[in-house]
């Protein structure tokens, strides 16, 4: 690279880092607030163990399907499955808790939800695009994405599911089963494409 280029290199990469740190400069305080803000004059409960109590009642022994869908939630709005871990673990584990799960599994599924929420963070979407060359087309490159992460996150809460109630007729049985015929077609479709695509290129030989 000449002084030129490497100077734009700089330049982009810089651009890059500035957004992302402007995200978390604040995102990292907030969840702080959120984590401690059980430590109060009125002696209230925190913040996540309230949602938790709240969401417990609503979804009961059903939460495992929907806890990897808050940790996507949560990466795509802070920008960092970490910082997503940071504010909902302590959320998952009390949900885990009132519903009487496993709350290791709760909160394995909170950080494979946060992992696919990475897909559709904006921050890895703009660094993605700036280094492909594909700058302002974010949005169709999210809207595409939405797909394998709706997958993912499906996918995991129905793992989850059958680790905490087991196989059987239930709901996290059917999604995995739904799962695995979706990919056999999906392989099969592949298969049969790339025999026509050889057909086509025989004949054309």
């Amino acid at each position: 690279m000449n002084v030129r280029d490497y100077g734009q290199a700089v330049k982009d990469s810089f651009k890059t880092i500035v957004s992302a740190m402007a995200a978390l400069v604040f995102a990292v305080p907030m969840v702080q607030v959120f984590i401690n803000s059980g430590i109060n004059a009125a002696d209230f409960t925190s913040m996540p163990l309230a949602l938790a109590e709240g969401i417990s009642n609503i979804f009961g022994s059903y939460w495992p399907l929907t806890a990897p869908t808050i940790g996507a939630i949560g990466a795509f709005a802070a920008g960092s499955n970490t910082v997503s871990n940071m504010m909902f673990s302590l959320f998952q584990f009390g949900v885990a808790d009132n519903i009487l799960a496993s709350p290791a599994t709760i909160v394995a599924l909170q950080a494979v939800g946060g992992a696919a929420g990475n897909m559709i963070c904006v921050h890895n979407v703009v660094a993605a695009s700036s280094s492909a060359g594909l700058i302002g087309r974010e949005g169709s490159l999210i809207r595409k994405t939405l797909i394998p992460m709706t997958f993912y996150v499906i996918f995991a809460g129905g793992i989850g599911y059958v680790a905490i109630n087991g196989i059987g007729m239930n709901i996290g049985t059917l999604i995995l089963a739904a799962v695995a015929v979706f990919i056999a077609v999906f392989i099969a479709k592949g298969q049969k494409q790339n025999r026509m695509e050889d057909k086509r290129l025989k004949k054309s030989a």
